[in-house]
């Protein structure tokens, strides 16, 4: 079965065709960094890397491009609050925005261009822009003439006459049309610039993205994606300029994922909602996040939440136990060969089915629901008075398939503080309940992984061995 995926172009599930056999050429667009991301930004990343990870599952390429927005009104109104230099603060972010983004074990990008290090790239492309008459310049600063492409709106399925009912000239800027968009910013007194031929300045925003594209995949590529706040008017301008620049298609398939809100509500600084990535990391496992973040389907928004966040920890929780009893169980298993058919259909099927989900549109959250089915089999399995290794290994190594291209693992790993007073507390709590098997069992577990309880008439007191 082929991979369909959904356009944002045509609004309809496409069958993929690559330009190239076995290749993906995907440009996503990066952060701009000013600050620490939080799980809006975190959302596309993971989304975007399993994208990729299940496009390399199947045999493909793909020459993932991720840009990194170094300068712009952000990063110089940062800096001047800071009293640091634009480069000081890029550097600093982006280093942590790859430090996040790792501890939720998404791939470095193949290529992770910077505006700052491809501006002679974007120059070039404004003058090319302007002597094929599609752009102008007014005073220093140079504009995109909108008008002059006749698909204008086509991603964003908005006519040309409903866009400029809504749009207007700001203070200081001299456009022809209020459609017309920046492509080069003429520099203000004290502001990082670069020479071009319109004075001293920088670049607008969406010029870059085509620039970079146009650099590192070439004039046409196979997928452009991004959140879904960026399909207007960001990725519609790519559209405009580099076809216009181009001649020809820009992006065979535009992916956009769904919107993050936080307890309910739109994530916004004014209602303080923000929840930076590298805190969230710091009190959960980074697992969970991207579990959590994969079990909705990426169109779809997703509410976050404590509540639902400890969800999905125990919903991560009972595979990882699957897992880890497979493990255990193996040590008691034997090399027999009768009656292993059976299983081997039960293990190849869901196999198949993880395989059909994801070919529909990267359907993580199905995938995951494969995922809880191959646990609840595999716990059948497990519970027979005779297994066989062979099974079990068969089992593992779908278990680790399907998580490798998920993007997190169920290997077991050293228990942080707070997970172990969690285990504590439910132990505390079966006893209560006089459900002594799971009280033993967590006793075990934790022996395991070399903590030591220690009951008292004070409580539990625990410490490592």
């Amino acid at each position: 079965m082929t991979i369909k995926l959904y356009n944002t172009l045509t609004r309809t599930k496409e069958e993929f065709k690559p330009l190239e056999e076995n290749q993906v050429k995907m440009y996503v667009c990066g952060p701009t960094v000013y600050n620490y991301i939080h799980v809006g930004n975190a959302r596309p990343a993971i989304v975007f890397d399993t994208v990729r990870r299940y496009f390399e599952y199947k045999g493909y390429n793909v020459e993932y491009v991720l840009n990194f927005t170094d300068v712009d009104d952000k990063l110089i109104k940062a800096a001047n609050e800071l009293n640091e230099e634009v480069p000081v603060i890029a550097d600093h972010f982006i280093k942590a925005y790859k430090e996040d983004v790792a501890k939720l074990n998404v791939k470095e990008a193949v290529h992770h261009p910077r505006v700052t290090e491809t501006m002679d790239d974007i120059i070039s492309f404004i003058e090319q822009l302007i002597e094929k008459g599609f752009a102008y310049e007014a005073d220093g600063d140079v504009y995109f003439r909108t008008r002059s492409f006749d698909e204008y709106g086509k991603l964003s399925h908005q006519s040309i006459d409903e866009l400029r009912s809504g749009a207007r000239i700001q203070v200081g800027e001299k456009k022809d049309d209020p459609l017309d968009f920046t492509l080069w910013k003429e520099a203000k007194s004290g502001e990082i610039s670069w020479d071009s031929p319109w004075g001293k300045g920088r670049p607008g925003w969406h010029i870059e993205c085509s620039a970079m594209a146009r650099k590192y995949l070439g004039e046409t590529i196979d997928i452009h994606a991004g959140g879904q706040d960026l399909a207007f008017p960001h990725h519609e301008n790519e559209i405009a300029q580099s076809e216009c620049h181009n001649d020809t298609t820009f992006a065979n398939y535009w992916m956009h994922n769904g919107y993050i809100q936080i307890n309910n509500e739109k994530m916004s600084k004014s209602l303080g909602n923000f929840i930076l990535v590298h805190e969230l990391v710091e009190k959960h496992d980074p697992n969970v996040v991207r579990f959590f973040m994969l079990s909705v389907h990426y169109r779809n928004p997703i509410n976050f939440s404590d509540e639902l966040l400890m969800e999905a920890k125990n919903s991560f929780d009972r595979l990882k136990t699957a897992y880890l009893n497979l493990q255990h169980r193996k040590t008691a298993s034997l090399n027999l060969t009768q009656d292993n058919a059976e299983w081997e259909e039960k293990i190849n099927n869901l196999k198949q089915r993880f395989i059909q989900e994801m070919d529909d549109d990267f359907n993580t959250a199905n995938a995951i629901s494969v995922l809880f089915e191959l646990a609840k089999e595999a716990n059948i399995y497990a519970q027979q008075d005779q297994t066989s290794t062979t099974i079990i290994d068969r089992f593992t190594d779908l278990f680790d398939e399907i998580t490798t291209v998920l993007g997190f693992s169920l290997h077991d790993t050293e228990l942080l503080d707070h997970d172990i007073e969690a285990l504590i507390e439910e132990r505390i709590q079966a006893r209560k309940d006089r459900n002594f098997a799971r009280a033993d069992e967590i006793r075990d577990q934790l022996k395991e992984k070399g903590i030591i309880l220690e009951d008292t008439p004070q409580g539990t007191r625990w410490k490592r061995a």
